[in-house]
């Protein structure tokens, strides 16, 4: 399925058409950048596109006393935020993410891929209490397969979250069409949609392992 036909069939799948979000998706691609700056641009994305992820939570007025006089003024209500990295490279995003709540909980959900598989094997999974009642946002900078994802978002369901919203960078189409073949309700937020899959299921143009990036490793 195209990216065309992804957009045209599921109404909650955002792609954030923002300059600054293009501009510095532009400098994660390029191979000259150095770790430091992809690390930086990384937290920095997160922090804008979890901005449009979380535009529409409910508020409530309160009472305030300003300099002035009293006024009646909106705050957050109701469900608490759980942002949830699927570790290592959701770690960098979820930075910039928390930038918007500080307060926010944090989940990991520590998965690697099986080079021969191509499937995910899970080795960590930290979460706080009561995460039925939150508001979970999961981020990884990379749907590839959609694997990864699938799976995280399976153990938060089994857990009893049901207001789930998913976080990335760069998708696939591929991963997308099962990312939501498995979860439909799921809402998710992109900065952008790459050209497909390459025979060893890297997104092509891509960024490379943005773990390995974002860390300076190999």
């Amino acid at each position: 399925m195209t990216r065309e036909q992804l957009l045209t069939k599921y109404d909650d799948i955002f792609v954030i058409n923002h300059p600054f979000v293009k501009h510095k998706l532009t400098s994660l691609r390029d191979k000259n950048t150095s770790t430091r700056e992809f690390r930086m641009l990384v937290e920095e994305l997160g922090t804008l596109i979890g901005y449009e992820a979380t535009r529409d939570l409910d508020t409530i007025d309160i009472e305030i006393e300003t300099p002035l006089e009293t006024a009646m003024c909106p705050v957050l209500k109701g469900k608490k935020l759980c942002i949830v990295t699927i570790m290592r490279a959701g770690n960098g995003l979820a930075e910039g993410v928390l930038k918007l709540s500080p307060s926010a909980r944090v989940g990991h959900v520590g998965l690697y891929r099986d080079p021969e598989t191509k499937q995910p094997v899970e080795y960590y999974l930290k979460m706080p209490h009561s995460v039925n009642e939150r508001t979970i946002i999961v981020v990884d900078p990379m749907l590839a397969t959609g694997n990864s994802a699938i799976m995280a978002i399976d153990k938060m369901k089994k857990m009893g979250a049901s207001d789930i919203r998913f976080i990335c960078l760069f998708a696939a189409p591929e991963g997308i069409q099962a990312f939501k073949e498995a979860h439909p309700d799921v809402a998710m937020y992109i900065g952008t949609i790459d050209r497909g899959l390459d025979e060893h299921a890297y997104i092509r143009p891509g960024v490379g392992d943005a773990g390995d990036r974002i860390y300076g490793t190999r």
